[in-house]
């Protein structure tokens, strides 16, 4: 598949300097591109790196009339090479129909083109929506619905009463609606909580591979439209995620936790539960949260506090040593002067 300058260009409203009748037949990073690929240089440092490669065109930010290479402009590089990939790596199709190995219970409908791979199993009361795809091994439950153009990566396994909005991707191994970790200690024992309540994923979410998200215990566990999920993410009972977040890998929540929207939670964090994190809060790796976080607030550290108050807190953990140096050089010049006057 290839594409002229000026084709690329006007899929990304940007502008060619130089020849806009170039053929680009790839896109690569700019360490191994070869003749007839398109790269991108997003900052003034790699721009440099792209002249010198083999690559017939750049995507930038900014005009460079100098250059020896075909340049397409646009507002910005990297939203670009967002924009431009699906043309040179569209995404796989999958043929509409039932894989002779797949089990499908009488009562499900599927919608029109819709795609159900190997050893998947479709369970009592299942509505799967216009040209979604089950890969093989995909298990739903009853009485779930899966909205159109949804794509389930293999072995991913819906509980029973989920709730899927349009253009979701889950990817492979993760689990959704699995049971809430509820108990309470009865004579003794921990007696488990039925966990009773369901999962709702709005629209063009996408979920990592191997991420784990329990239903609610009575009312839903929600995960907001445009939220983008790693891998290895436990979101527990109850928990409500708001628009357009990022969480990020091997993030875990606590049950009843509200997050507004827009927030992000970088990697190996951990979120107590039944906090409130506002719209706009920002959550640095390795936190420990154990407190509400305000809107447009950022907190770091375990246990995580306002971003400048733990930043100072780092500082003085590594000026330690040399104060303890000191301390114990004080002690010695007061010990000796305590021989001295005796």
């Amino acid at each position: 598949m290839s594409f002229t300058a000026a084709q690329i260009a006007e899929q990304l409203q940007g502008e060619v300097l130089g020849d806009s009748s170039v053929r680009l037949t790839g896109f690569a990073p700019v360490d191994c591109a070869r003749v007839g690929d398109l790269t991108f240089a997003e900052k003034e440092a790699y721009f440099a790196a792209a002249e010198q490669s083999l690559a017939t065109a750049v995507l930038v930010t900014s005009a460079r009339p100098l250059s020896k290479k075909v340049l397409i402009c646009v507002p910005n590089a990297r939203i670009a090479v967002a924009r431009v990939l699906p043309l040179f790596f569209p995404p796989e199709k999958h043929p509409q129909g039932i894989h002779p190995s797949a089990v499908i219970d009488p009562s499900a409908q599927l919608g029109p083109m819709a795609h159900v791979g190997p050893h998947c199993v479709v369970g009592a009361g299942v509505r799967l929506g216009a040209r979604s795809v089950l890969m093989g091994g995909s298990q739903i439950g009853h009485d779930c619905q899966i909205s159109d153009d949804v794509c389930l990566h293999p072995n991913v396994v819906i509980y029973a009463n989920s709730q899927i909005g349009h253009r979701v991707t889950i990817h492979a191994g993760t689990v959704i609606g699995s049971d809430g970790f509820g108990y309470v200690l009865d004579e003794g024992r921990h007696r488990k909580m039925l966990q009773v309540g369901n999962v709702i994923i709005h629209d063009d979410v996408e979920i990592g591979a191997n991420a784990a998200i329990d239903r609610g215990a009575l009312g839903s566990t929600v995960i907001g439209q445009g939220t983008k999920i790693d891998n290895l993410v436990h979101i527990a009972h109850n928990v409500a995620v708001g628009r357009n977040c990022i969480i990020m890998g091997q993030v875990g929540f606590a049950g009843s936790t509200h997050l507004g929207d827009y927030c992000v939670v970088a990697s190996q964090s951990g979120i107590a539960g039944h906090l409130k994190l506002g719209n706009q809060a920002t959550v640095g790796a390795k936190s420990g949260v154990m407190r509400d976080v305000p809107d447009g607030g950022t907190v770091l550290g375990i246990p995580a506090a306002p971003d400048k108050q733990a930043k100072r807190q780092m500082i003085a953990v590594k000026q330690l040593p040399e104060l303890i140096r000191r301390m114990r050089e004080l002690e010695k010049q007061v010990e000796q002067l305590s021989a001295r006057s005796a």
